[in-house]
């Protein structure tokens, strides 16, 4: 009797545990679901490092202030698109802008924000933070942490040997997008992996999350964006520096920028941030992101950060499966792939980090423009490669309007100093 009743107290607490787990589940839901809702997500979007568990990255060694370009140009007030000819004006209102800061040649032209959001709002830049990462793997390359990019994941992270991880998958592959792992983004559906890995980071760990991983592709042959993969990469930067993923980003990154704020990262359960979505950062921190890159890896006091050939390569397209193209058969999107940036559909030397809901950094080389746009558009499951496309599209006239003011002023000075 007495092996009875605790036989019978073993299983009833086995499953209160399991019905306590599912209501934790679905609880976790039901809050992504109504964070992510149109009523919502402005307030969500400026606010998910205070409502969820976040870490401070504090900005150091001094504010680096953005300089205003004297009489700027205006911004164009149409662009084409696909034939048609939208207003700037309602393509911003549209795709529920919430910030747009827009550099020439390392002086803002323009910068105005809405919804709700002002100069000190911290937005969550979603995969944005991708490219932060891309960033951070290049440094860890270039300070001797990891040997090569060629090298096996399971070579830092053996945890991961019985996953997809542990089927030839190189640092590499992670980069591009190409590790092979079967993964679903699509954000509508609450049993998708992307789901489910927010899900897991609020309760359980990341690290067991990745590990779960099984293979759909041979690694290297087809372009399958997958969070997953970045989180992944900050499970690298942690196991190759022996450092927190939030200590190599402050010192690395952060502090050497000229920030004007503090960033936000937020975590999972353990701990670990959210490398593939989770920072939380001020629209002209945005700026000075991508302002690095423009620069080729230096800040603005001139130091490199990062190396200029790290810079190149990452928005570099390495590989068939990884050109911009709608029928590009070996790949799930119809832009270019680099290192965690992304090339337009009609590249033109240009590249951007995006992450979804509408959050950009677009870093045009050709004419010395760098573009942040924070947003906040509920459709986004639905129709989000358009807006992707329009936004880049917008961002690209953007830049060669501001490009074909200079050609101006060149022609001026020119004929002013020939006499005329």
């Amino acid at each position: 009797m007495k092996k009875l009743l605790i036989t019978a107290a073993v299983a009833l607490l086995a499953c209160s545990i399991y019905f306590y787990q599912d209501f934790q589940t679905i609880r976790v839901l039901l809050a992504y679901e109504k964070a992510f809702s149109a009523e919502h997500i402005d307030d969500s979007f400026r606010s998910f490092h205070t409502q969820y568990p976040s870490v401070e990255v504090k900005n150091s060694n001094g504010v680096y202030a953005l300089p205003a370009m004297e009489d700027a140009p205006k911004l164009t007030e149409t662009f084409d698109y696909e034939g048609e000819t939208r207003k700037l004006e309602d393509w911003i209102s549209r795709s529920h802008t919430t910030g747009l800061a827009v550099m020439k040649d390392g002086k803002l032209v323009y910068e105005q924000y809405f919804r709700g959001n002002n100069e000190n709002s911290h937005a969550i830049i979603m995969s944005v933070s991708k490219s932060m990462a891309s960033m951070l793997i290049g440094k860890a390359l270039e300070e001797g942490f990891i040997s090569s990019i060629d090298d096996p994941v399971v070579k830092y992270l053996p945890q991961l040997s019985e996953s997809a991880y542990g089927q030839g998958v190189t640092i590499k592959h992670l980069l591009q997008m190409s590790s092979g792992v079967r993964w679903s983004e699509d954000l509508d559906d609450l049993d998708s992996d992307i789901v489910q890995s927010i899900v897991a980071s609020l309760l359980g760990s990341l690290g067991e999350f990745s590990a779960s991983m099984v293979n759909e592709h041979k690694p290297g042959t087809y372009n399958r964006y997958a969070s997953v993969n970045t989180q992944v990469l900050g499970m690298i930067i942690e196991a190759s520096t022996g450092q927190s993923y939030q200590d190599y980003f402050q010192q690395k990154l952060w502090s050497k920028i000229g920030a004007e704020n503090s960033a936000h990262i937020q975590v999972d359960s353990t701990g670990m941030p959210l490398v593939y979505s989770g920072v939380n950062i001020v629209l002209r921190d945005m700026l000075r992101f991508g302002q690095l890159y423009l620069n080729d890896g230096k800040n603005y006091l001139g130091e490199q950060l990062v190396s200029e050939q790290w810079v190149k390569e990452s928005v570099q397209v390495q590989g068939d499966h990884l050109k911009p193209g709608v029928d590009n058969p070996a790949s799930d999107s119809g832009f270019g792939y680099g290192y965690q940036w992304w090339i337009p559909l009609y590249p033109d030397g240009d590249y951007s980090a995006i992450g979804i809901y509408g959050q950009f950094v677009y870093v045009n080389p050709k004419h010395g423009v760098v573009i942040a746009k924070t947003s906040t558009y509920p459709n986004y499951p639905i129709d989000g490669p358009y807006v992707d496309h329009e936004a880049l599209l917008a961002f690209q006239q953007i830049a060669r309007a501001l490009g074909s003011n200079d050609a101006a002023i060149t022609t001026a000075e020119t004929m002013v100093q020939a006499g005329h």
